[in-house]
């Protein structure tokens, strides 16, 4: 987009930081060329002007475009840097010029964070929507507030850790309560607040003390496929922030509708979190994403393996009914993700079948800018390994895939027998306990012809 759009800088992650420092620059009377060290942004040199100097260099431009395999490995070396405390300078060369992305911008901190939410917002649409009636997206949203920024989670097909980065930073207690309390003074306000989340709900902390001087460890994931050991859980300070929105006059309900991660949650050996969680912050249903049930998949999504949503899921049964509640888990899932075969397809199918759920909504994998998942559609190689992954992508692949997630549908029969037949499972179509659907209705019988018998010719009738 730089190279291309001709302009002068281009800034990348949320911006606050770096967009006050250009208009300061700036305003100081600087020029803008001369703004080549400022974090969260990039620019362009000439290649004779480039002053050589500690940086990490992707393959160029052109060789990304004529090479899959250079694709994935500048895809690589841009994720290992997208770190606000080891992070360090990349460049690529575009013909005769040279992109710098300077290292990425140091999170705000608290006070920072603070500020920035409590700015005059208008919290509604713009003007020019109202002619059209609103939009309604924002009953969603209206109610709700934000206290995190970050996730370490860090899934392969979502872009948060690489816009927002990795480390978690939080506003204060006192900013969320004061957002809260403005919130029970709005016209529309009936006593609800929907979420108190962000990235990840339950994260209110960096993921372990050694991030904050040594950064997040490369090619690594702090959760998946096996929790790290150094990691630090603690939902002490989230609990108590809710235990005080909940005693906010008019305050009926506050919600948490924001992404759970339930892998992170089950390492509390606090219960306190999970009890309250389940007691008063639900409203009939919460949504949580396992994704996918095959290892294959997951590994390759950045996920925890199943084994951890079933042990959640168990407990939080278990707890939902000791309290007397109705209350039920959404899993998001996915379907067609890089790494998913058919037979992966239909062993999260059988998993569904297992567990008694059925899906009303399912998401189709699709590439979206700056993740590894979209790497892999694109390159149909591990950007880590180099080794070749398995990617659906006609459109009639990835309908096979998401039919069997979703195999109970009348509408998906055909799709879902063709699914199971090129999958070589041809054993669950039939009226066994493990069929996923029917087999064939057997064809029909011909009728019987209603022509009448010929007449027999009489004993007596002559011959011509």
């Amino acid at each position: 987009m730089l190279v291309s759009s001709g302009a002068d800088l281009l800034c990348f992650g949320m911006g606050e930081r770096q967009m006050v420092e250009i208009a300061n620059r700036l305003a100081a009377g600087e020029d803008v060329s001369t703004m080549t060290d400022i974090r969260g942004t990039c620019y362009t040199v000439a290649t004779h002007d480039y002053v050589p100097g500690a940086a990490v260099e992707c393959p160029s431009y052109e060789q990304v475009c004529a090479s899959k395999r250079d694709y994935a490995i500048s895809c690589r070396k841009q994720q290992d840097e997208q770190d606000a405390v080891i992070g360090k300078r990349v460049i690529q060369r575009h013909g005769s010029r040279i992109l710098v992305q300077n290292p990425p911008p140091v999170p705000l901190t608290q006070p920072e964070l603070d500020a920035v939410y409590e700015l005059p917002y208008e919290r509604t649409w713009h003007p020019m929507y109202a002619t059209d009636g609103g939009v309604p997206a924002i009953e969603e949203v209206e109610f709700s507030i934000t206290h995190n920024r970050g996730c370490f989670g860090a899934c392969n097909f979502c872009s948060i850790a690489f816009h927002q980065g990795r480390m978690v930073t939080t506003r204060s207690e006192e900013s969320v309560l004061k957002e809260a309390e403005m919130l029970t003074k709005l016209p529309n306000f009936k006593g609800y607040i929907h979420d108190v989340g962000g990235p990840t709900a339950n994260f209110r902390q960096p993921s372990c003390a050694k991030q904050l001087k040594y950064g997040l460890c490369k090619g690594k994931k702090c959760l998946a496929p096996k929790p790290c050991p150094n990691m630090d859980v603690d939902h002490t300070e989230y609990l108590e922030m809710l235990r005080k929105l909940r005693q906010i006059p008019k305050v009926k309900k506050v919600f948490i509708r924001s992404g759970i991660r339930f892998d992170y949650l089950m390492e509390d050996r606090d219960d306190a979190f999970f009890k309250e969680l389940v007691e008063h912050h639900i409203s009939g249903q919460l949504k949580v994403a396992p994704e996918h049930c095959s290892a294959v998949v997951l590994d390759k999504m950045g996920k925890p393996h199943i084994e951890a949503y079933e042990r959640f899921a168990r407990k939080f049964y278990s707890e939902t009914s000791r309290l007397g509640k109705k209350q039920f888990l959404v899993p998001y899932l996915m379907s067609s993700h890089p790494g998913s075969s058919l037979k992966d397809a239909v062993e999260l199918a059988l998993f569904l079948k297992k567990e008694h759920i059925r899906p009303e909504q399912v998401q189709d994998f699709y590439p979206t800018p700056g993740t590894i998942s979209t790497c892999m559609f694109y390159t149909e190689l591990d950007p880590y390994t180099l080794e070749p992954v398995f990617v659906p992508k006609t459109p009639h692949d990835k309908a096979l895939q998401r039919a069997l997630l979703q195999y109970f549908l009348p509408q998906n029969r055909e799709l879902v027998l063709e699914a199971l037949k090129k999958a070589g499972r041809a054993d669950l179509i039939g009226t066994g306990p493990n069929c996923l659907i029917n087999g064939p209705k057997p064809a029909a019988k011909a009728a019987p012809s209603r022509r009448p018998a010929a007449k027999p010719e009489h004993k007596n009738r002559k011959r011509r």
